[in-house]
């Protein structure tokens, strides 16, 4: 048996503060366009896609920045993106920061499918950055100012052959992000990243290094679940910020089987099976029979550090 899906990873080359949203989506259509014109089945943009990186901008009115959310999906600036997706059908994820009715603000990504559908939303929940202006800071990072931490979970969900889930940018560096929805059978993650080459609190850390980080977490999270993982970045030098690229796919056995080469918008495209998902679930990684949770409870008691006493 076999379940071949083919995997578009959109990457985003840079968007500039004054960009309008429609121009944006017009980019991210042409990509969508090439990629079923490639046989795509789904195409996994970036966080934050149809604008600007804006928590890098302080606004001591919070209220200044709601220009950059949405706050209904699809609106008039993103329909295009839903006509062509039922159009081509082609599913997708695409990240944006969303704006509620009752007025609260998310980090949010959704997923549609062949019919243009919203068949799942996340909520970002592990947000990095700081709440208040910092001038120690090389630069801003008030993703704690402008959003909430998410408050959905890590769902997952049975769609396009296969079982799914999203998580974003920042979640992919904590364990329990991937290893939440590999409990619940997921077979394929995607997620959109805007990271920085730069550290904003430590100038000696490399850029090189910066992506070796990316890598890591991302080959480790689907290495141990098991799951293919499909990482979209936004790139190259956005307002004057330069962030690293090197969107990917990763295999369940933690290989990189395809990357991006630029830091412009970029289609990077392999045909998988999810059925190789099976193995690493049903002998290393079959938690059934491995896993033992009596000693795992201080994972979900506990958040900070608690050294044992000296006696």
């Amino acid at each position: 048996m076999s379940r071949p899906l083919t995997i578009a990873v959109a990457q985003s080359g840079a968007v500039q503060k004054d960009d309008p949203r429609q121009a944006n989506v017009a980019r991210l259509c042409k990509m969508m366009s090439d990629a079923a014109d490639q046989g795509a089945d789904i195409v996994v943009f970036t966080e934050i896609a149809l604008t600007t990186f804006f928590p890098r901008y302080y606004a001591e009115d919070r209220a200044e920045m709601d220009q950059w959310f949405e706050r209904e999906m699809p609106n008039a600036a993103t329909q295009p993106l839903f006509d062509l997706a039922r159009e081509r059908g082609v599913g997708f994820y695409l990240g944006y920061g969303e704006l509620t009715p009752e007025g609260r603000h998310f980090n949010t990504s959704i997923l549609v499918d062949k019919e243009a559908r919203i068949v799942g939303k996340y909520r970002k929940v592990h947000l990095p950055g700081h709440d208040e202006f910092d001038p120690d800071r090389a630069f801003q990072h008030l993703e704690k100012r402008y959003f909430e931490p998410g408050d959905l979970g890590f769902p997952v969900w049975d769609t396009m052959g296969g079982t799914m889930g999203m998580c974003i940018c920042n979640d992919r560096r904590w364990p329990e992000t991937f290893r939440v929805m590999g409990l619940k059978g997921v077979e394929l993650v995607m997620l959109g990243y805007n990271t920085p080459s730069a550290n904003s609190q430590n100038d000696g850390e490399t850029a090189e290094m910066r992506k070796f980080h990316n890598r890591l977490t991302l080959q480790a999270g689907a290495y141990q679940n098991s799951t293919f993982v499909a990482a979209a970045a936004k790139a190259g030098t956005e307002d004057g910020h330069h962030m690293f690229g090197e969107s990917c796919i990763v295999a369940p056995t933690g290989e990189i089987i395809a990357m991006a080469k630029t830091e412009d918008d970029e289609l990077v495209i392999a045909e998988i099976d999810l059925d190789d998902t099976a193995f690493g679930k049903a002998t290393v990684f079959d938690f059934a029979r491995h896993r033992r949770i009596e000693h795992y409870g201080i994972i979900s008691t506990q958040t900070g550090v608690t050294k044992p006493s000296v006696k």
